[in-house]
């Protein structure tokens, strides 16, 4: 096992975050406390564009929680740091686009972590199921949010049967945006980083905040808040130098170029 389990890497904007625990790349307390430090680096550098999170080998993205290290004394209930399990679908406050690239099994706690991405890439032979069913748990994150993320009775067999989804079936049902031959997978994820990198960042950090909070509001109050002036990055975002440089380069017939301010 690795000293440190989690490896980063800045390429310009764009920051890199690949879970390294062998065998199988499982997520103990101190995993991910880790992993909530890293991402809250990510989210409070505004140098930082979009991340990619994704993990080392071909058989394993992230099974979840480590079994072998709470039958050490791992409690289920632990700190698990910032930004809950994992230390990115909690984190308060992230308005970055994040990538994950599926590249093996994502199970359990596994695929929850995927699910707190903006964009799900997954190599062909990924594979992705709720096994909790089978031990006498829950899968606490995955019932709030996989009903609201593919059509509602899908989500219902993934939580009470356990059943395995391969990469295709994934796709169709919308879990996954996109299947790639495992040895594009990387390409493609920074690729497409590099694409979100280049955009405009107060744009991203409105939707993403936007997205959030309106998840369960009526589509009115929802609305309201904006043409209140209640949702901070849309305010930051019409008062931003940004915005007035979109619409010169709309003018101007040339490419915008974003400072994020």
């Amino acid at each position: 096992m690795t000293d440190n389990p989690i490896r980063t890497e800045r390429r310009g904007a764009v920051f890199e975050v690949t879970l390294d625990r062998p065998k199988a790349n499982a997520i103990d307390l101190a995993t991910s406390r880790i992993m909530g430090e890293v991402f809250t680096r990510f989210r409070d550098d505004p140098d930082l564009r979009v991340a990619i999170l994704t993990a080392t080998g071909d058989k394993f993205f992230c099974p979840g929680w480590d079994l072998k290290a709470a039958a050490g004394g791992d409690a289920v209930d632990g700190d698990y740091g910032k930004g809950g399990f994992g230390g990115l679908q909690e984190l308060r406050g992230l308005n970055k686009p994040v990538i994950a690239a599926v590249n093996g099994i994502a199970c359990g706690g596994g695929l929850e972590l995927a699910l707190s991405a903006d964009i799900i890439l997954a190599a062909d032979h990924a594979t992705f199921a709720l096994p909790e069913i089978r031990s006498g748990t829950v899968a606490d994150a995955a019932s709030i949010k996989l009903p609201k993320r593919i059509p509602y009775h899908i989500a219902m067999e993934m939580l009470l049967t356990g059943r395995w989804f391969d990469a295709d079936e994934a796709a169709r049902w919308g879990l996954v945006n996109r299947v790639l031959p495992a040895a594009d997978l990387m390409a493609t994820a920074r690729s497409m980083a590099d694409d979100l990198a280049s955009g405009p960042p107060l744009v991203f950090a409105a939707i993403k905040e936007v997205v959030r909070e309106a998840e369960d509001m009526k589509f009115q109050d929802a609305m309201n808040r904006i043409t209140r002036s209640q949702f901070e990055t849309v305010e930051r975002l019409y008062r931003s130098e940004d915005q007035k440089e979109g619409a010169r380069a709309f003018a101007e017939k040339r490419d915008p170029v974003w400072t994020g301010r």
